[in-house]
């Protein structure tokens, strides 16, 4: 079974992105990862696109999108939803269907980080933070229920 996993941000142009990037790819297949921002850029942010396509991964196809998507009756049901930035987690969320868990992971934006060297170490800080987080969750039994997913998601959130 796969599941899905709705990685929020309030721009979704640089953590939200790698994070969806990072699920679907870490999961062995077990989380379909997916983004969204309170008040989307419009595209992701060029740095997180060549650290993405750096490590190898796939960026075809990703977008800026709003949250808005993914409280349409049509969207998919979302397993968990993880807020990355501390404004997003602060803002009133929309409904997700099938919305089983949430957490929340605050880490530091990389995209205002300057001059550009320093930001793209910013990017690759935040990039192995999440892998971190997220090979953390894939501990989980594949089994694991709503409850034991939302309650490993919360721990992992406190991570350095």
């Amino acid at each position: 079974m796969t599941r899905n996993v709705l990685v929020l941000c309030t721009g979704n142009s640089a953590r939200s992105i790698l994070g969806e990037v990072l699920f679907t790819d870490r999961s062995g297949g077990r989380w379909q990862g997916h983004s969204a921002g309170s008040t989307p850029k419009g595209q992701p942010h060029p740095d997180a696109l060549a650290l993405l396509e750096a490590k190898g991964h796939d960026t075809a196809g990703l977008r800026s999108k709003s949250w808005d998507e993914f409280a349409a009756p049509d969207a998919p049901r979302m397993d968990l939803v993880v807020t990355v930035c501390d404004s997003a987690a602060a803002e009133e969320c929309p409904w997700f269907p099938g919305a089983g868990a949430r957490a929340h992971w605050s880490l530091p934006d990389p995209a205002y980080v300057e001059p550009a060297e320093a930001r793209a170490a910013a990017f690759a800080a935040t990039y192995g933070a999440l892998a971190a987080r997220i090979d953390a969750l894939m501990a989980l039994p594949e089994d694991a229920s709503a409850d034991e997913i939302g309650a490993a998601a919360a721990r992992i959130g406190e991570m350095a």
